[in-house]
């Protein structure tokens, strides 16, 4: 988010500007118009796909459904988002399409990232589940103990499933909004009218150290979802690697063999997820913290103008919105983590493209998102492992 500290020293921030270089004019217009050519199709094919032709409806399904829904939000959003990079610094403060980038743009933006990042808890917490409980072992896994009996009964229900993505939209919707529009009405106006008055009557631009730095609300905010984060980050790592351990657990003591390729594939497409979630959103909440210290400091110093009457941060401001744009880009990545991992949404999609031939209906067997209500006995450890494999 646009977070920071409001500056009162010796030298205004509201004298200086932000001075945008090629990264902010060039590069993010660009990717923020590939993210928008690529999320689109992607998305509204992977929603058909998951409603029309899988006819199974799973906890696994509706979370990826809605998945899909806030990526489809985040693709629309897209080109108001280069436009505001390449233009904001010429469109004026009070304008029209400023303030939509404000108090429309921005809060869908942080809304798709936390919603992306809660759904993925929650379908890792639905697989955890599944597994632990159809895997057998020469003892139960201490998860199993720890945790109510009703806890996996309810993560493994497509109605509480629902029940669930509806409160993530709640949580993100009614966290989000509210602080930005706060932020944007009071911080980012005030700033506008001061610079009015410093800079002799004219008026502020869109593109300006008090949008993109902001005020102590924003940053007060930041530190609870930054918390979040790292909870919902690590919660999703123990998981994979708590299921990774049962299904080794599982394999050694069990009549069913599987293979060791089978294992390796597992474990292959586990590390894409993780690997995906750590590019993504990772870097951009490991530097958050560091932005709000270097504007803290800011903040208590006299603030030294660059070359040009650059706000000192400048750079960092830039920095901090590349790694934004490398959280929104798993609006695109998501298709493809379906595709490549989920082998049922493969073979439908290429039948729905019509690229392959329809596949046999047995194939439904191998999907991740396989019903609920399957008979836990009829699962060999083989059937178990695959059903990792499409988790995102």
């Amino acid at each position: 988010s646009k977070v920071c500290f409001n500056m009162n020293n010796t030298t205004s921030s509201s004298a200086l500007s932000l001075c945008p270089t090629a990264a902010t004019l060039f590069f993010l217009p660009s990717v923020y118009t590939v993210l928008f050519l690529t999320a689109l199709p992607g998305n509204a094919l992977s929603l058909w796909v998951f409603h029309r032709c899988i006819s199974t409806i799973s906890p696994t399904h509706m979370y990826l459904s809605h998945l899909c829904i806030s990526n489809l939000l985040l693709s629309f959003i897209a080109p108001f988002l280069a436009a505001y990079y390449a233009q904001g610094s010429v469109w004026t403060l009070s304008g029209i399409l400023c303030q939509l980038v404000l108090h429309g743009i921005t809060p869908v933006l942080h809304i798709n990232i936390y919603i992306s990042l809660m759904i993925v808890t929650w379908v890792a917490l639905s697989r955890f589940a599944a597994l632990i409980r159809h895997t057998h072992a020469s003892r139960p896994s201490i998860c199993t103990i720890l945790l109510p009996h009703g806890f996996y009964t309810c993560l493994m229900k497509t109605s509480f499933a629902s029940r669930v993505c509806a409160a993530m939209w709640v949580l993100a919707v009614g966290g989000i909004v509210p602080v930005t529009v706060y932020y944007s009405v009071n911080e980012a106006a005030a700033a506008d009218k001061d610079g009015e008055v410093k800079k002799g009557g004219r008026a502020e631009v869109c593109y300006n150290p008090a949008v993109e730095i902001g005020g102590s609300l924003s940053a007060t905010f930041t530190v609870p979802v930054i918390t979040m984060f790292f909870v919902f980050y690590l919660l999703v790592l123990l998981s994979y690697l708590t299921v990774l351990r049962h299904i080794e657990r599982s394999r050694r003591s069990t009549k069913v063999t599987t293979s060791q390729s089978l294992l390796g594939k597992v474990l292959r497409n586990i590390v894409v997820i993780q690997v995906v979630l750590s590019v993504c959103l990772l870097p951009y909440h490991i530097f958050k913290p560091i932005f709000i210290s270097l504007a803290h400091d800011q903040h208590q110093a006299t603030l030294s103008p660059g070359p040009n009457h650059c706000h000192p941060l400048s750079s960092f401001v830039e920095l901090k919105n590349c790694l934004l744009l490398l959280a929104a880009l798993r609006g695109s990545t998501d298709p493809l983590m379906y595709f490549l991992l989920d082998k049922t949404f493969r073979h439908q999609t290429l039948r729905l493209l019509r690229c392959k031939r329809n596949e046999p209906s047995r194939q439904m067997s191998w999907s991740v998102t396989g019903s609920a209500n399957q008979n836990a006995g009829q699962l060999g450890d083989g059937q178990v492992a695959i059903a990792t494999v499409g988790t995102t």
